[in-house]
Protein backbone atom coordinates (compact mmCIF):
# COMPACT_ATOMS: atom_id res chain seq x y z
CA UNK A 1 0.00 0.00 0.00
CA UNK A 2 2.83 2.51 0.47
CA UNK A 3 3.19 2.90 -3.30
CA UNK A 4 -0.51 3.52 -3.90
CA UNK A 5 -1.36 7.06 -4.86
CA UNK A 6 -4.21 8.40 -2.75
CA UNK A 7 -6.81 10.54 -4.48
CA UNK A 8 -9.59 12.47 -2.88
CA UNK A 9 -13.18 11.82 -3.88
CA UNK A 10 -13.52 15.34 -5.31
CA UNK A 11 -10.72 14.80 -7.85
CA UNK A 12 -11.97 11.33 -8.81
CA UNK A 13 -15.51 12.66 -9.33
CA UNK A 14 -14.48 15.76 -11.32
CA UNK A 15 -12.06 13.76 -13.46
CA UNK A 16 -14.76 11.20 -14.25
CA UNK A 17 -17.32 13.80 -15.36
CA UNK A 18 -14.62 15.66 -17.30
CA UNK A 19 -13.42 12.57 -19.20
CA UNK A 20 -16.98 11.45 -19.98
CA UNK A 21 -18.13 14.97 -20.89
CA UNK A 22 -21.08 14.53 -18.55
CA UNK A 23 -23.39 17.56 -18.38
CA UNK A 24 -23.56 18.94 -14.85
CA UNK A 25 -25.60 21.40 -12.84
CA UNK A 26 -23.49 23.42 -10.41
CA UNK A 27 -25.15 25.28 -7.56
CA UNK A 28 -23.18 28.12 -6.01
CA UNK A 29 -23.31 29.08 -2.34
CA UNK A 30 -25.33 32.19 -3.28
CA UNK A 31 -28.01 30.01 -4.95
CA UNK A 32 -27.02 30.64 -8.58
CA UNK A 33 -27.43 27.61 -10.86
CA UNK A 34 -24.88 27.00 -13.61
CA UNK A 35 -25.02 24.25 -16.21
CA UNK A 36 -22.43 22.90 -18.60
CA UNK A 37 -19.57 20.48 -19.04
CA UNK A 38 -16.43 20.46 -16.90
CA UNK A 39 -13.45 20.90 -19.23
CA UNK A 40 -10.70 21.42 -16.65
CA UNK A 41 -10.15 21.77 -12.90
CA UNK A 42 -7.40 22.28 -10.36
CA UNK A 43 -7.21 22.71 -6.58
CA UNK A 44 -9.00 26.06 -6.64
CA UNK A 45 -11.22 26.33 -9.72
CA UNK A 46 -13.32 24.58 -12.36
CA UNK A 47 -13.79 25.50 -16.01
CA UNK A 48 -17.40 25.01 -17.11
CA UNK A 49 -18.32 25.16 -20.82
CA UNK A 50 -21.78 25.79 -22.28
CA UNK A 51 -22.87 26.97 -25.73
CA UNK A 52 -19.28 27.72 -26.74
CA UNK A 53 -18.61 29.91 -23.69
CA UNK A 54 -16.31 28.99 -20.83
CA UNK A 55 -16.76 30.10 -17.23
CA UNK A 56 -14.11 30.00 -14.52
CA UNK A 57 -15.79 29.04 -11.26
CA UNK A 58 -13.88 29.13 -7.99
CA UNK A 59 -14.41 26.01 -5.89
CA UNK A 60 -14.98 28.00 -2.71
CA UNK A 61 -18.13 29.39 -4.38
CA UNK A 62 -19.53 25.92 -5.25
CA UNK A 63 -22.11 24.29 -3.03
CA UNK A 64 -23.21 21.26 -5.09
CA UNK A 65 -22.31 19.51 -8.37
CA UNK A 66 -25.01 17.28 -9.84
CA UNK A 67 -24.30 15.17 -12.93
CA UNK A 68 -27.08 15.07 -15.50
CA UNK A 69 -28.02 12.55 -18.16
CA UNK A 70 -25.88 12.17 -21.24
Amino acid sequence: MPNEKSQNVQDVFLNYIRKNKTPVTVFLVNGVKLQGIVTWFDNFSVLLRRDGHTQLVYKHAISTVMPGDR
